[in-house]
């Protein structure tokens, strides 16, 4: 037999056996019974916020203000204006160091706090920033600045390797906090007008809550480095600096449902009139999916709004494609953001709750990461950040089902395998 027909065969033998993988462990339909999923409690209500934080055995937390950022343009800023500003101390924790003028921009500001004696932190996951140029860490560390890296590959750790830490947090004088999508690379810069500047939000936020901020720093550094930060240097009293009730996240690999996803799970199930997500990498597991779902054939107006043909994983966009057909016969709307690739983490819910932080909306996030986020209850926030939404959404293609039943069987069984790998997304 011709061995290009015997290595055909071959190849799609494997195919035909992952597809029966697939089908195996992702069924095209899940069925919980209904009561499982009820709540009956109205996301709108104060009551939610006090369910919410019980059931996490989380803090409620009054008196604080957030504020959005929208694209490089508006985030670096402020970030570095911040340490410009800084007395006492700066703590930067990111999953993401990479090059370009804003990696220098960054080093040297941290540098010039630590010789003006501010003591400075950084934390950044080895993973993560890989690519980091060392110039860059010698140059902070003979300014005093010190610097670690969270997991390192060692060949005595191997059972931590798959156990990044995902957050993206700078702390500074333990008062003023910034926390979001956005990691310090060039890719961020701008204001999303091309595909080399990718859109993306971040969150700055005064109050009590900037505490917990400073709290998951805190234990990644520990862990990274031996030290305990402890004293009021590190953690002040703070007074309220606003209106906005908060519920701090911070999610840890764990052999159960996250509190971040469980906080979705809640929301969605308590949702009335809208839910709106934005994420860059959509693989939940299926008992989040259902939860989508359902809140859809409640009638609750769901969104779900994805990168479209700018993509910096494309395997986690090809199974992310694999949701679609379930989601759109459930009522979820899809949209595809056209101008460059789309990174921002929110999701919202009845113009009354945000969640905001570094998780995606994936498996990884939920099972594998550290990941931090905040649960928001505040109108005025809410309804801002979805009107930037709605401005993202303009510059979308909605797809429908009529697309999805256009797509190849070569484009559904190479999204099918790609599922395969959620685990790891």
């Amino acid at each position: 037999m011709n061995k290009y027909l015997l290595r055909g065969f071959a190849i799609f033998g494997v195919l035909a056996l992952l597809w029966w993988l697939y089908g195996m462990a992702v069924p095209e339909a899940i069925e919980i019974p209904p009561e499982r999923l009820s709540v009956d409690l109205p996301a709108e209500s104060y009551d939610s916020a006090v369910t919410l934080a019980a059931n996490l055995d989380a803090p409620l937390l009054e008196g604080n203000r957030v504020e959005l950022l929208v694209n490089g343009i508006e985030i670096f800023p402020a970030m570095l204006s911040s340490i410009r500003e800084a007395r006492q101390s700066v703590n930067m924790l990111s999953y993401v160091y990479w090059t370009g003028d804003i990696a220098r921009e960054f080093a040297d500001e941290l540098s010039a706090a630590a010789r003006r004696g501010v003591e400075v932190r950084v934390l950044i996951d080895a993973f993560g920033g890989r690519t980091m140029d060392p110039a860059l860490v010698q140059q902070m560390q003979h300014a005093g600045c010190r610097f670690a890296r969270f997991h390192p590959f060692r060949w005595y750790n191997l059972r931590r390797w798959n156990n990044r830490t995902h957050r993206k947090v700078l702390v500074v004088d333990g008062r003023i906090g910034f926390t979001g999508g956005v990691g310090i690379a060039s890719e961020w810069t701008g204001d999303a007008q091309g595909p080399r500047q990718w859109r993306d939000d971040h969150f700055r936020i005064e109050g009590p809550a900037v505490r917990y901020l400073q709290g998951a720093f805190a234990e990644n550094w520990r862990q990274a480095s031996a030290e305990v930060l402890a004293g009021e240097r590190m953690f002040p009293p703070l007074a309220p600096a606003g209106a906005a009730r908060m519920v701090p996240l911070n999610a840890a690999p764990q052999g159960s449902i996250s509190d971040i996803a469980f906080v979705y799970w809640l929301l969605f199930h308590s949702a009335h009139e809208k839910v709106r997500i934005a994420t860059p990498y959509f693989a939940p597991d299926p008992e989040l999916e259902l939860g989508v779902q359902e809140a859809a054939r409640r009638g609750v107006e769901v969104t779900l709004l994805v990168p479209g043909p700018h993509q910096d994983a494309a395997v986690v966009g090809y199974a992310s494609r694999t949701y679609y057909r379930r989601l759109l016969k459930a009522g979820v709307r899809i949209f595809e953001y056209q101008p460059t690739m789309m990174h921002t983490k929110t999701v919202t819910v009845d113009n009354t709750w945000a969640v905001i932080g570094s998780s995606n909306f994936d498996s990884r996030s939920f099972e594998l990461n550290y990941e931090i986020a905040v649960a928001v209850y505040d109108r005025p926030f809410v309804e801002a950040l979805n009107a930037s939404y709605t401005e993202d959404l303009s510059e979308s293609t909605e797809i429908t089902l009529a697309d999805v039943e256009q797509w190849s069987i070569f484009a559904r069984a190479r999204d099918r395998i790609a599922l395969l790998l959620r685990e790891q997304l």
